[in-house]
């Protein structure tokens, strides 16, 4: 009887199909169906004989399969019997019957999958959005769950032909005699096809199964060069390289990160030509930005922003070039770290951990109290506050870049103040970065789990400062007993050789960079740290790998502004141009005067003039909100609104900065100085 109900059903979706050809007469072939369904609307005697006859075809493709798959059972346990057929032909013809039934059982499964479905889609109201919705996502599962199922069959087709083939050309060795180099170049297949087997990640196989991963729908964009025969070969040979791009239903964009086999060297092109073009536009804009009297990293904004997705959107390796940006912060932190002794830092080691904690603990307390007044969510007003608080390391640093600074008998740098702040804000963003799992849990919770949230962060917060105080020693030691042998060394090596300097200036950064990210602590951290840690050695030694390290560090800071200019939206800033001027300008007047007020605090008497210099540093935007924005929008925390009025405020703060940084100079700094600073 339920064979029948099944028969039935399936019927009634080549009824339904009629839809499609008489879109005018929807609701009538709908009740229709449903009532036939029902039992309802047709003749006894007719709904009857319709029931047999779809019913005996049914069960006669049945009784058929069953045949077929007993034929196929015997035939494998004739071949495996056979002692005429070598062990390849043995293995190919047992894998093309195990296959074929496989294909057998599928189709069943999908008929009558197919049948289910259609069962639950006439349970429901089809005027139910959410039924239909969750009959939609099971018949998506489904579907996928059918691709992977055939993409395996195809694989294993492919290697059963790949045994065929092997049977054939055993056949015929054993019919002829090889040559010499015949023998040579069969045990080298052999080799290779055993190097294939043992170098090769079944990864596809390994990972289908774990949690957490989902089968998803993809398309493959082949290179654009349809219009170009003579490009045809070569489309192929990239087909095969894997050098295809994947799209999937998110709109995300995916490049090959692992080939299947390692054999064959690849590169990405769209990467390198990314690459070029910033590069090749990077000078004009530069230039301009020089003639006008601005800073260059903001000619090098804006080729970011002309090359970006609100420009040109010709930029198609979005994440590898930020990701080579980074690279630019680490070697741009690893030169401030050079002109900042361990002495210096020893001097303003208090100060410099005070204020940013009492700045970002003021900005918090205004942020929930306008989060208050507006009715926005503690855990959006915190985040927002946090985010806003921290101030841009590497602008602070091209500002400082090559100026000379002396400082007055008993009175402080105000270079090595700034620095400092920055530093620790740094220290603080990977205390961030670490709370933010919890911040998502707290805004999700209820206020009696509130203070099992307080308690977790407290606990990271804790670990945070195990993790620096274990950094320190571990940086004591070095000073101590590694880094002057280890420089001597490299100085040995590298007369009349300064790739030998430069590899091994860049392990070291490297390898403090690693330190300070497995103890959870900012990389940018370990970055500073490496250049104080060398400075230590003396002023020759500092001038020297500065020489070496500096080309380095303007090119890949290149990447980085040209990064920044790429979540630079002209568009949004130019509709929201008030509002954005109005929130922008709060914003850099709240931490300039909270700076100056929290410095007047904790900076000696004699220091206090440096306090103007040091607020008008930190009143900017970290670029770094980028990062802690993208990853609050995805946790839910901010909208996408909220995250796009951050991305502007920060664009048009940094975009502020040189403006108030001058201002400040010209107001503080002596002549002499000044000229050097600005």
């Amino acid at each position: 009887m339920q064979a029948i109900g099944f028969v039935s059903l399936w019927t009634l979706s080549w009824l339904l199909g009629g839809l499609v050809a008489h879109p005018g007469e929807h609701e009538d072939v709908v009740k229709h169906a449903i009532k036939l369904h029902r039992g309802r609307g047709a003749v006894a005697t007719q709904r009857r004989q319709w029931v047999l006859e779809s019913c005996r075809k049914l069960s006669g493709l049945l009784r058929q399969k069953n045949v077929v798959l007993n034929k196929l059972k015997n035939a494998i346990r004739a071949v495996e019997k056979d002692t005429g057929l070598s062990d390849e032909e043995k293995l190919f013809q047992v894998h093309t019957f195990e296959i074929f039934q496989k294909e057998l059982n599928e189709s069943e499964n999908s008929v009558f999958q197919a049948i289910h479905g259609l069962q639950r889609a006439l349970q429901g109201d089809y005027k139910d959005v959410v039924n239909m919705k969750e009959s939609s996502r099971q018949r998506l599962e489904a579907l996928r769950e059918a691709a992977i199922k055939e993409e395996m069959e195809y694989v294993e087709l492919l290697a059963a032909e790949k045994h065929q083939v092997e049977a054939l050309k055993n056949m015929q060795h054993q019919n002829k005699s090889l040559s010499i180099l015949d023998e040579i170049l069969e045990d080298v297949r052999k080799a290779a096809d055993r190097l294939e087997e043992e170098i090769e990640e079944h990864a596809f196989d390994d990972n289908k199964s774990v949690r957490g991963v989902n089968f998803e729908a993809v398309l493959r964009v082949e290179e654009d060069e349809a219009n170009s025969k003579r490009n045809a070969s070569k489309r192929e040979v990239e087909d095969d390289l894997g050098l295809s791009m994947l799209i999937d239903s998110q709109n995300n964009q995916y490049i090959l990160t692992k080939p299947r086999d390692s054999t064959i060297p690849r590169a990405d092109h769209h990467f390198i030509k990314d690459i070029v073009t910033i590069g090749m536009l990077s000078l004009p804009c530069g230039w301009l930005c020089t003639t006008i009297g601005l800073p260059t990293m903001f000619g090098y904004i804006i080729c970011g922003v002309l090359l970006g997705p609100s420009g040109l959107n010709s930029i198609k390796s979005i994440v590898q070039v930020e990701t080579l940006g980074e690279f630019g912060v680490f070697f741009t932190l690893f030169l401030v770290g050079l002109e900042f002794s361990p002495e210096r830092l020893r001097k303003v080691w208090k100060i410099s951990l005070q204020g940013p904690c009492y700045m970002t603990v003021l900005m918090i307390a205004f942020g929930l109290l306008w989060g208050h007044l507006l009715q926005i969510r503690p855990t959006q007003s915190v985040f927002i506050s946090t985010c806003l608080s921290l101030s841009s390391t590497p602008l602070v640093s091209r500002f400082l870049a090559g100026s000379v600074r002396g400082d007055k008998e008993g009175d402080i740098d105000y270079s090595s103040v700034l620095l400092g702040m920055l530093v620790m804000q740094d220290v603080q963003l990977g205390l961030f970065i670490a709370v933010m799992p919890t911040l998502i849990q707290a805004g999700a919770s209820t206020y009696s789990s509130i203070v099992k949230e307080i308690l977790r962060i407290l606990l990271l917060i804790g670990q945070i400062l195990f993790s620096l105080a274990a950094v320190f020693l571990i940086c004591l030691v070095i000073k101590t007993y590694l880094i002057g042998p280890y420089y001597r060394k490299l100085h040995m090596e590298s007369k009349g050789n300064k790739e030998i300097l430069i590899l091994g200036i860049s392990a070291f950064i490297f390898l403090m960079l690693t330190i300070t990210e497995l103890l959870d602590v900012s990389m940018e951290l370990g970055c500073f740290l490496a250049g104080a840690l060398i400075s230590s050695q003396g002023h020759m030694v500092t001038e020297e790998i500065m020489s070496c390290i500096e080309p380095i560090r303007d090119f890949l800071a290149i990447i980085f502004f040209a990064s920044i200019g790429l979540h630079v939206f002209p568009t949004f800033v130019i509709y929201e141009l008030t509002v954005l001027l109005f929130l922008t300008l709060s914003v850099v007047i709240m931490k300039f005067v909270l700076a100056v007020l929290v410095l007047s605090l904790i900076l000696p008497k004699s220091s206090q003039y440096i306090k103007w210099i040091v607020s008008a540093g930190l009143a900017q935007v970290s670029e770094f909100s980028f990062v802690l924005g993208s990853r609050a929008r995805r946790a839910g925390i901010i909208s996408r609104e909220v995250y796009l009025l951050i991305l502007s405020v920060t664009t048009l703060s940094l975009l502020l900065a040189p403006a108030l940084w001058r201002a400040a100079i010209m107001k503080c700094v002596p002549r002499p100085e000044r000229r050097s600073s600005t």
